[in-house]
């Protein structure tokens, strides 16, 4: 900035001129009125108010005029900042006003909108009843355990007191890893789980496993060729039918209510000796279907019976092979498909349903997660 002094060249101050100011100003008014966006005012705001704009610059040669003319070259300049100020505080509220608007516009929600157009996911009908099967029996102290679905003969036969000769053994029923002298099979059980629990933990032992079993049926309405069981094991010193048939009704009031009844019939199975085959009163007719002249029920086909599930008292063989005394211990042992449980709890008429991946028979059972 220069000096003061008495004598100076007007022409060195000229942009002090009213001339001068008034085009620098009339610059500054129409680049502030021709910006459409808040980063063009800016632009704006650094060209025409900014250290290097002209009336910045002008205003910075007040000092170089005689004292006599300052004040009027202060007045000239000191306006035309002003009405600078202002236009740019004027157009940056309008432009603000005009960006807020615009996103009222294009970022709105409708809030009278359904909240829930994308439906919840949830886990399948068979997880959830598995579930709630196993959570009845770990109320009652059990434990859950888990194994491999590939599997050694010895854990899915021998140990189970199934000689080679079985039925159950042959390629019709089984499904094998690699041809038959391998020993490696897909589980036809969760017995499995059973053996290596006898194997692996103490005794007494109450185990429940919940597990996907494989086996080389042809699909219908009530086989499948992957499917899933629940079994239990209970060992202890002095177990009788009695508790078994304890658990199994405990079972049964957990699944479909109290107050139906249960009956066990004569059946085999190599694992457990004496066996039997486990059935429960209609939960839908509740019996009433085998009187004369009453509706018939589709779910007992008016026998007034459901059968759900096997069981029996463990082979002392079963015992012998996982190295616990048979003199000792006593044991029981149970088992039914999930499926068929879903099935008999929900009316579901076709079991292919629960694998066929349609969401409408999921979304049947709600979204409990």
């Amino acid at each position: 900035m220069s000096a003061p002094n008495k004598n100076y060249d007007p022409v060195e101050v000229t942009a002090l001129s009213a001339e001068q100011v008034q085009r620098a100003l009339a610059a500054a008014l129409a680049a502030i009125d021709s910006a459409t966006t808040l980063d063009e005012l800016k632009e704006a705001r650094l060209a025409h108010s900014g250290d290097k704009a002209p009336l910045s610059l002008a205003r910075a040669e007040i000092g170089a005029l005689p004292p006599a003319a300052r004040a009027e070259a202060g007045r000239r300049v000191g306006a035309a900042t002003a009405r600078v100020r202002d236009a740019l505080s004027a157009r940056q509220a309008q432009l603000e006003k005009e960006r807020d608007d615009s996103v009222l516009v294009t970022e709105k929600v409708d809030v009278t909108l359904p909240f829930d157009r994308t439906p919840p996911g949830a886990r399948h009908p068979v997880t959830l009843t598995a579930d709630k099967l196993a959570d009845v029996f770990v109320a009652m102290g059990y434990e859950v355990a888990d194994g491999p679905e590939v599997e050694a003969e010895w854990y899915n036969f021998d140990a189970l007191n199934i000689p080679p000769d079985h039925p159950a053994r042959e390629m019709q029923d089984t499904l094998f890893i690699a041809p038959p002298g391998s020993g490696i099979v897909l589980r036809t059980q969760t017995s499995p789980v059973q053996i290596r629990s006898l194997l692996t933990r103490p005794l007494p032992l109450y185990v429940v496993s919940p597990g996907r079993v494989y086996r080389n049926e042809a699909m219908d309405a009530t086989h499948l060729s992957a499917f899933y069981q629940i079994e239990g094991l209970a060992v202890d010193e002095g177990l009788t039918m009695a508790d078994m048939r304890g658990a199994i009704q405990a079972f049964v009031d957990a699944l479909f209510g109290s107050g139906l009844k249960t009956r066990l019939r004569p059946d085999y199975f190599p694992f457990t000796e004496p066996s039997a085959e486990v059935a429960m009163e209609c939960h839908v007719c509740r019996g009433a279907s085998v009187k004369p002249g009453a509706d018939p029920c589709r779910i007992c086909r008016s026998t007034g019976w459901v059968e759900i599930a096997g069981c029996g008292m463990v082979n002392p063989r079963v015992l012998v092979a996982c190295g616990v005394d048979p003199d000792r211990y006593s044991g029981f042992a149970f088992g039914l498909g999930i499926e068929r449980a879903l099935m008999l709890a929900h009316g579901v008429s076709d079991i292919r349903d629960t694998v066929d991946g349609d969401v409408r028979f999921s979304r049947a059972f709600g979204t409990e997660i």
